[in-house]
């Protein structure tokens, strides 16, 4: 994730430090992981809280992956665990008939324009790594759907806020359009 941003000429800080992320001019929550160790880490480093008043104060957050689903009210990933409760909802392990974890390309559906999709066409393929997948209480929000022997949430944008279940890091051209757009909104806040 970091080399991403890097190479489109971000000034990046990875940090644990609480103070860093509240200065910081935009926030990006990336994971691999699962959803109750990573809050258990969160809240052990004192990040949960820094990381929800950046986002209720506007600032600009990406969140990818495990990112999207911590935003989420709860989750069943090995057990029931509390999220962010930014977002009502909760995270489901798929249920389909088809290879679990969905590894590799599949496309987008978008489902609202938002500037982080700018110059991104509809169907395009991102690239993906994931057991589980949010199910939001508000349609609304939804930014993105995607079939796999089920249609699920791919992405949300909600005001400041846009997440995805794929990784933009890791799908090209499309990915580093995303990431750019987000930049760009980030600068202009």
């Amino acid at each position: 994730m970091r080399n991403a941003f890097l190479a489109e000429g971000a000034d990046v800080v990875v940090t644990s430090d609480p103070r860093a992320v509240v200065d910081s001019s935009a926030v990006v929550v990336p994971g691999v992981g699962a959803f109750g160790k990573a809050m258990q880490n969160l809240m052990e480093r004192k990040l949960v809280e820094p990381v929800k008043a950046c986002i209720r104060g506007g600032k600009p957050f990406l969140g990818i992956c495990l990112g999207l689903q911590l935003l989420f009210s709860e989750s069943n990933e090995g057990g029931s665990f509390e999220g962010f409760d930014l977002l009502a909802g909760s995270v489901r392990r798929l249920d389909v008939d088809l290879k679990v974890p969905h590894i590799g390309w599949n496309q987008i559906e978008k489902q609202q324009d938002c500037p982080e999709l700018d110059g991104v066409p509809d169907s395009s393929f991102f690239y993906f790594v994931h057991s589980y997948h949010v199910v939001p209480d508000d349609a609304a929000i939804v930014a993105t759907r995607t079939e796999y022997g089920v249609r699920f949430v791919s992405a949300i944008k909600k005001d400041n806020v846009f997440a995805s279940q794929f990784h933009p890091e890791r799908s090209g051209g499309v990915g580093l359009r995303v990431i750019r757009n987000f930049m760009r909104l980030a600068k202009a806040g």
